[in-house]
């Protein structure tokens, strides 16, 4: 059974291993990260993790069972009650709900442990997929927006019904 977990430093070695198997997969979505993204992956998730510190970002990462990595989902720009949350979900785990369950986690701790009010998210307009995800976890279409040359959607999802007691 996979399980969520903060972002922490030991994860690092884990998660490259992640990012370079998925890589032609995620490309075919997102933009690629590029190879000086791989060569310096040590020392720009040191710097995330320094951010996390400092509460700018909130890094979580979707364990399978043998510790190995499925996912991430991450919230960026936290700051006055909301947040930009993104995610990726390995090739092995596409289709299995994986990034539902898992995206649906980051929005229950986002109202009840961040204190967080509202997250966006942005999704290509061909990519139907991550678009199912966010519509199914409560994020409702509120514009277009262009993501790296191409036509997307933004998303906003308003977290007052995922509030303890609510």
């Amino acid at each position: 059974m996979a399980e969520l977990e903060r972002l922490r430093a030991d994860h690092l070695p884990a998660l490259l291993v992640f990012e370079l198997e998925n890589r032609e997969y995620f490309a075919a979505s997102v933009p690629d990260r590029g190879d000086a993204f791989f060569a310096g992956f040590m020392s720009h998730h040191g710097e995330l993790l320094e951010r996390q510190a400092e509460g700018s970002v909130v890094l979580h990462v979707v364990l399978d069972e043998d510790g190995s990595i499925l996912g991430r989902v991450n919230l960026f720009e936290v700051g006055e009650g909301t947040a930009d949350l993104g995610y990726r979900i390995a090739e092995r785990a596409s289709g299995a709900g994986v990034a539902t369950e898992f995206v649906g986690q980051v929005c229950s701790l986002a109202a009840n442990d961040y204190g967080l009010v509202t997250l966006h998210a942005s999704a290509r307009t061909e990519n139907v997929g991550s678009r199912i995800v966010l519509e199914r976890t409560g994020f409702v279409p509120v514009g277009e927006v262009t993501l790296s040359g191409r036509p997307g959607i933004r998303y906003r999802r308003d977290l007052a019904d995922l509030t303890r007691g609510a």
